[in-house]
């Protein structure tokens, strides 16, 4: 099956990240790679665990409730200055207070030459999980400017076109011939590269 472009990025990034840094950090455990730690596992990413197997790797939570490794604020990170090799930040920022701050947070921790990846949405639905987190926030590729100013260096990719985007948040989205006509027609059209987007890929390096 074809991989799409934001797969691809995605499937690059972790892999360069989990075979270069030994010890890394997973906040809200957004890899979604081990079945009994985390609140969702996907079978789509069984590839990383054999990576996962030869690291020092560890999920921090806000709470204890899905077994995290370390029970730890992303406002306040239990971590020294300049102390992570690797960290993951993914679909965690919209649901915190206040992500300037956050943001703040994973550039100290991190060390020089430290990579960071992260996933934020933009044209997303309402995903709050009650007693868990709520939903505060989307973010813009304006915004992620701002957010990761501080890093030495920033790739992001965009995570479906302008017309999968519309799918996706819509009743029809759950339709895989619906997705793939939408995800063909975007390219069709050109708007597979547009602002007008699920949301964003972002890897950094401190």
């Amino acid at each position: 099956m074809k991989m799409h472009a934001w797969d691809k990025f995605f499937q690059e990034k972790v892999t360069k990240i989990l075979t270069e840094k030994k010890k890394v950090i997973d906040i809200g455990g957004g890899l979604r790679a081990l079945r009994e730690r985390g609140n969702r596992y996907s079978e789509e990413r069984s590839w990383i665990a054999s990576m996962i197997e030869s690291i020092d790797y560890k999920i921090l939570d806000p709470v204890s409730d899905y077994h995290p490794d370390i029970v730890g604020d992303i406002h306040a990170l239990p971590f020294q200055d300049n102390e992570c090799e690797a960290i993951f930040c993914i679909a965690v920022l919209e649901h915190v207070e206040n992500p300037i701050k956050a943001c703040e947070e994973l550039y100290r921790v991190l060390s020089h030459g430290g990579y960071c990846f992260v996933y934020v949405p933009f044209l997303y639905y309402y995903h709050a999980h009650k007693g868990y987190y709520k939903d505060y926030w989307r973010f813009t590729k304006d915004t992620i400017d701002i957010l990761f100013k501080k890093f030495s260096h920033k790739e992001v990719h965009n995570v479906r076109g302008a017309l999968s985007t519309w799918l996706h948040i819509s009743p029809l989205g759950k339709s895989k011939t619906l997705v793939k006509i939408f995800n063909y027609l975007d390219g069709v059209f050109h708007k597979d590269k547009s602002n007008q987007t699920s949301g964003y890929y972002i890897f950094l390096k401190k």
